[in-house]
């Protein structure tokens, strides 16, 4: 029986991917760097500092990954504030509702810093239902790796095997893989850059899911 959800936050909770993207074109145009669709895609997963630490060493970068880092967090803390119909996936919140009024443990796992996760959950008022958050880039390595949902699932009350993870990028599917916990990847509308295949199942929508739906899913 499921005890316990693990959320990737980015695609999967809030629809960031777009917002990412956006502000890391301006970036990359301040940078005078291009980096194609192609190569931004292998990107979708991975923590800041796996990112960053491949740009560098591609476009041969003068500037420290934490500088990096730093320049993209601002563009994109500035853009979230200012963006009015950033919204969480559609469905998701009553998703989130139901489980943890039947007693499910919740908690995120993000390839974000922490301060854009607390970010997203201040705007969106997710705290109250999530034990714990965790950030990839508290982490040597990142999604394939599957150190941050060893992690998550060593913060659940239940056995990793009570543990599902919900993904959407093919870094984080692999990582849940790896990690051996069940897995259901969120296809969102017009998202075809990911490789789903190595999920347990796939959805389309949250109305497709619920605690009904979801207590004996892994059994």
């Amino acid at each position: 029986m499921v005890k316990t959800v693990i959320f990737d936050m980015d695609g999967v909770l809030v629809n960031s991917e777009p917002l990412h993207h956006e502000v890391s074109l301006i970036q990359f145009k301040n940078l005078n760097i291009e980096v194609t669709n192609e190569l931004f895609a292998t990107f979708t997963g991975n923590s800041n500092k796996t990112i960053y630490k491949k740009i560098k060493d591609q476009f041969n970068l003068p500037h420290t990954i934490e500088e990096l880092i730093l320049a993209k967090n601002t563009l994109f803390l500035e853009a979230f504030d200012k963006k009015e119909d950033l919204h969480l996936m559609p469905g998701v919140k009553d998703l989130i509702i139901d489980l943890h009024n039947n007693g499910v443990q919740l908690i995120v796992a993000s390839s974000s810093e922490m301060q854009v996760i607390d970010k997203v959950f201040e705007r969106f008022d997710l705290n109250q239902y999530f034990s714990h958050k965790i950030s990839g880039n508290d982490f040597p390595e990142s999604k394939p790796h599957p150190a941050i949902f060893l992690k998550a699932a060593s913060y659940s009350s239940a056995p990793k095997e009570e543990c599902i993870v919900i993904e959407d990028s093919t870094n984080g599917i692999k990582a849940a893989n790896a990690a051996g916990i069940f897995c259901i990847a969120y296809k969102s509308e017009g998202v075809d850059t990911q490789d789903q295949s190595l999920a347990d199942t796939i959805i389309y929508t949250y109305n497709d899911l619920n605690y009904e739906s979801l207590k004996n899913i892994n059994s």
